[in-house]
């Protein structure tokens, strides 16, 4: 007898087998999906499993969409995995076209070898950018089969906002240009030239002045010069895995927290400024001095762990042109005219102006498309694979998140300070820290020092995860070269650890 293999995600439709395949208008109107958090009605003092039970009770898919979002988080833990099986796969492939007489590399005629479509897919389910939008379509089938494919496609229209998604691919396009690089280079050359220009200044120099720079020109182009410079003078030295995992632990733990100097740059605080009144002032006192403090105090830590392994890496770092992480065309050596690069910033400071608006933001960006063009020989082929795919992968988050908020709620609102705090450092390992501080927002009897609480957890824990924070998945991108099996969650998980711990000590016991 022959066994059919269910998928996984079919798993979650055994849970809606009382709800009707097909939602029919029929002239009645399509209630809210997903239903307003203020429509649940529970008595405020009943306990957390009550309330979330009895949310499931009025609405079956929440358990069915948080049920297909843990699915989703696992399969990024099976990322490096699916990998793994993609090169043994692509090589018995190889051998085998071998083995016939085909060519396995383009011979002298131009010829390619057959693609193995095996490998290939393994490899996509293995690409921790494409893991979520690969959820979405499960989720999508079965909100369709739930509720019909009018309320489908009324949530992914208008429930949920792709802005953001939109935004990190435009600010990561124009941040990785090569004006913007070689300024970035220069400035941080002054500083790495105090320590001789060595690996471990260009590494110290790049950790704590680039997250900072989140605070001015926004998470993701920090994020993204960041992690170019770092793979051109660090990662191209081939440090040990331990080292390279911990940098990257350090970087998105660093970035997450570097951009709460400022009101308006870091996506957590931008959630929560405007409805409580935080302004520029408030965020230096509050949370901005204590920024520092940690960046340092965490960078000075690896620094020290890590001495020798720095020392052996080898002489001073070169000049950024010399060797570049990703094939560049143009004059690599000549220097980009000032009025360039003076351009770019305009663009760079047009998009993060305009990061809530994509009309005005992507019309720039077509803007900055021509100019690019026009201006070919000062800069480098145009990289898009990267910033689409980290693109997708927020889109794909969000479109998870946004159904995630029945058991996100009645989980902060039932905490004190310090649990709160501590809950929101968890909860951002597994979701968006902009989603948590958003629906600290809409809790009507927040305090102050719950306020504080809630955005300090969420900056604090967003680099513990690459579905932590919007520009990880822009990091990861950007380094994941580096790592030959992929990046591995866990590895990540334990080298962002150490600065995690430091970042909320200072946030908790500085006053």
């Amino acid at each position: 007898m022959r066994i059919q293999i269910v998928p996984l995600w079919v798993i979650p439709l055994l849970f809606l087998f009382h709800v009707p395949a097909f939602a029919a208008d029929a002239g009645f109107s399509t209630p809210p999906f997903p239903p307003p958090l203020e429509s649940y009605h529970t008595a405020s003092e009943a306990s957390l499993l009550h309330v979330l039970s009895d949310r499931i009770h009025q609405e079956p898919f929440n358990l069915v969409a948080s049920l297909l979002f843990l699915l989703a988080i696992v399969h990024t833990f099976l990322a490096p995995f699916f990998l793994r099986l993609a090169h043994k796969v692509e090589e018995k492939h190889l051998r085998a076209l071998e083995a016939n007489g085909a060519p396995h590399l383009t011979d002298s005629e131009g010829r390619k070898p057959e693609v193995s479509f095996g490998a290939e897919m393994l490899h996509f389910l293995g690409e921790i950018e494409a893991i979520f939008g690969i959820w979405v379509i499960p989720l999508l089938l079965t909100l369709f089969w739930a509720k019909g494919w009018p309320a489908a496609k009324e949530y992914v229209n208008h429930s949920v906002n792709f802005t953001e998604p939109m935004f990190v691919v435009v600010i990561m396009a124009i941040a990785a240009s090569r004006p913007v690089l070689k300024l970035a280079d220069r400035l941080l050359s002054g500083i790495a030239q105090l320590g001789k220009g060595s690996p471990g200044a260009w590494w110290l120099s790049i950790l704590t002045v680039g997250p900072i720079l989140g605070s001015f020109i926004t998470e993701p182009a920090a994020m993204t010069i960041s992690a170019l410079l770092l793979a051109q003078k660090f990662y191209e030295r081939k440090p040990s895995p331990t080292f390279a995992y911990a940098t990257l632990g350090l970087l998105f733990v660093n970035v997450s927290v570097g951009g709460t100097l400022t009101h308006f740059a870091a996506p957590p605080v931008l959630m929560v400024a405007s409805k409580w009144g935080w302004g520029l002032g408030h965020m230096l006192t509050h949370f901005g001095w204590k920024t520092l403090v940690g960046i340092l105090l965490a960078n000075l830590a690896y620094l020290l762990w890590f001495r020798k392994e720095l020392k052996l890496i080898g002489a001073p770092c070169p000049p950024l042109d010399v060797e570049l992480v990703h094939e560049r065309a143009g004059h690599e050596g000549d220097p980009v005219p000032l009025w360039i690069t003076s351009v770019h910033i305009l663009f760079l400071a047009w998009t993060v102006l305009n990061n809530h608006s994509p009309v005005l933001f992507i019309g720039g960006f077509l803007f900055y498309l021509a100019f690019t063009q026009a201006t070919q020989p000062h800069q480098f082929d145009l990289q898009l694979r990267s910033p689409l795919l980290v693109g997708f992968f927020l889109a794909g988050l969000v479109i998870h998140g946004g159904l995630q908020g029945w058991w996100i709620e009645p989980v902060l609102t039932r905490l004190n300070e310090k649990s709160l705090f501590l809950s929101a450092i968890g909860l951002t390992a597994f979701n968006d820290n902009a989603a948590i501080t958003y629906l600290a927002s809409l809790v009507p009897d927040f305090g102050p020092q719950l306020k504080y609480a809630v955005v300090a957890g969420a900056v604090v824990g967003g680099g513990l995860t690459v579905i932590a924070n919007a520009p990880n998945p822009a990091g990861q991108s950007i380094l994941s070269p580096y790592f030959p099996d992929g990046v591995s969650p866990l590895r990540l998980l334990l080298g962002a650890l150490p600065p995690t711990l430091i970042m909320a000590a200072c946030f908790l016991l500085l006053p």
